[in-house]
C-alpha cells in the first residue's frame, strides 16, 4: 500500500515480487493486481478520466496517475 501511495504513476510500481503489479485477463480484463499475503491480491482499476493504451497493446502505465481499489480477493 505504501508503494502505491508513493507512486506518481502506475509505471513506478514494481512488476516483480513482492508487489508484482500486473494486468489481469479474461473476465477480469481491465483490472490490475498487486500481490498481498498469499493467496490474496489487491485488485484495482485505473481511475483517470482518459485511459491510454500502448500501440503494442496493454495499458500505458505511465499515464495512470489515479486508481480505484475494487477488491481484495483470491483470484486463483
Amino acid at each position: 500500500m505504501m508503494e502505491l501511495a508513493a507512486a506518481e504513476t502506475l509505471a513506478d510500481i514494481s512488476r516483480v515480487p513482492p508487489a508484482r503489479c500486473h494486468e489481469l485477463t479474461g473476465n477480469r480484463s481491465g483490472q490490475l493486481s498487486v500481490d498481498l499475503e498469499q493467496p490474496y491480491r489487491l485488485l484495482f482499476i485505473p481511475a483517470n478520466d482518459l485511459i491510454s493504451e500502448r500501440k503494442e497493446g496493454g495499458l500505458d502505465w505511465a499515464a495512470v496517475t489515479t486508481i480505484e481499489i475494487i477488491d481484495i480477493a483470491d483470484t486463483h
